[in-house]
């Protein structure tokens, strides 16, 4: 099991791929009441000018589908993730190993903010990730370890011992 606090689901005895499809089904229909009602607000903050609604929809869409950025790197024993998730903390994140493949999921409650003023300018982070990384080389999963430290999310995850049969050149027959 992983040493981190930060849990790592997934074993490959016990895991149960959900259709990415299904996931996605639940998940649009809130996440379009949220772009829709993020929109709202970026409507009423600008004075509730007409005409600018695709504006307002694509400002609040990129606040909530904010893209998480990735890095793979791959040594002769091992793959490491590293993920940008600026004020995410270890509780809200959720990650998935597969032997090939690492699902980031991440989820914070949404900040409350005291108005004293108008606002002028305003650049948030979304408050939910979804990332799925395909991984280069097997990896075994029951060894892999995670740190979330600066707001980066780190993943070691040794990789797998070859096949014999690829280690030597022999084909099955």
């Amino acid at each position: 099991m992983p040493t981190s606090a930060l849990a790592i689901v997934s074993e490959p005895e016990t895991f149960i791929l959900e259709d990415e499809s299904a996931q996605l089904v639940e998940i649009v229909p809130d996440l379009s009441d949220l772009i829709a009602s993020r929109a709202f607000e970026i409507f009423s903050d600008n004075g509730r000018l007409f005409g600018r609604d695709l504006d307002n929809w694509l400002q609040a869409e990129t606040e909530f589908l904010h893209p998480l950025h990735i890095e793979v790197s791959e040594s002769p024993e091992a793959i490491t993730v590293r993920a940008d998730v600026p004020g995410f903390k270890e509780k809200d994140l959720k990650i998935n190993v597969e032997p090939r493949r690492v699902t980031i999921t991440g989820k914070r409650e949404a900040r409350n903010e005291s108005k004293t003023g108008k606002t002028i300018y305003r650049e948030t982070c979304s408050d939910q990730i979804r990332r799925v990384v395909d991984l280069p080389a097997a990896v075994v999963v029951k060894k892999a370890k995670s740190k979330v430290k600066d707001g980066v999310l780190e993943l070691d995850l040794p990789k797998a011992e070859p096949d014999k049969q690829a280690e030597t050149g022999l084909k099955a027959v």
